[in-house]
């Protein structure tokens, strides 16, 4: 048996696997997927260039020389822009033990909250508005929870979004006295 034709067909597989369609969609939990199927609501991801994963490194652009200015564009015409969102704690698939029921959120945001622009969070799905990147969520209870937060300007439009953080939470319980 050749070995060319062998060949020749593993690299046509190899090949028809790079060019698959990834789809995108979140659902009713907030929760992100992916899949190579595509599904009601998503949207197709364009994977043309490899992915790596360098850490949690965060890209941040070099300022723009005067000379790279155009003739004319003053600096209060560039239109503000978060650098980067993170959602501090509670961090990604943490445990939290025994919080009574109060969830302490704590925001990544740089460069800090502007003046009229507001923090929407998704706890769970559900949102609600905040004007600080630390504040408490109540009635936390027991089970797997996911948090995502986006901020929004004054106009209501979305500046820049957190990744979704799926956490824990676990609750200590005492166990009965049992008879003689």
């Amino acid at each position: 048996m050749e070995i060319r034709p062998i060949l020749a067909l593993l690299g046509l597989l190899a090949t028809a696997a790079v060019f698959a369609d990834v789809w995108r969609w979140v659902d009713e939990n907030g929760v992100v997927h992916f899949s190579d199927t595509p599904v009601e609501g998503a949207e197709r991801v364009d994977v043309s260039e490899a992915s790596r994963t360098t850490g949690a490194r965060v890209f941040t652009p070099a300022p723009a020389l005067a000379s790279q200015a155009r003739p004319g564009q003053a600096e209060e015409e560039q239109p503000f822009k978060y650098e980067s969102l993170a959602i501090a704690s509670p961090a990604a698939e943490e445990t939290l033990w025994n919080i009574e029921g109060i969830l302490n959120v704590s925001l990544a945001l740089s460069p800090g909250l502007q003046s009229g622009h507001q923090v929407r969070v998704y706890f769970d799905g559900t949102p609600q508005l905040v004007n600080s990147t630390s504040f408490t969520i109540e009635e936390v209870w027991r089970g797997v929870h996911n948090i995502q937060a986006e901020v929004l300007d004054e106009t209501g439009r979305l500046m820049i979004r957190s990744q979704p953080n799926r956490f824990y939470v676990q609750q200590n319980t005492v166990r009965g006295i049992t008879g003689p």
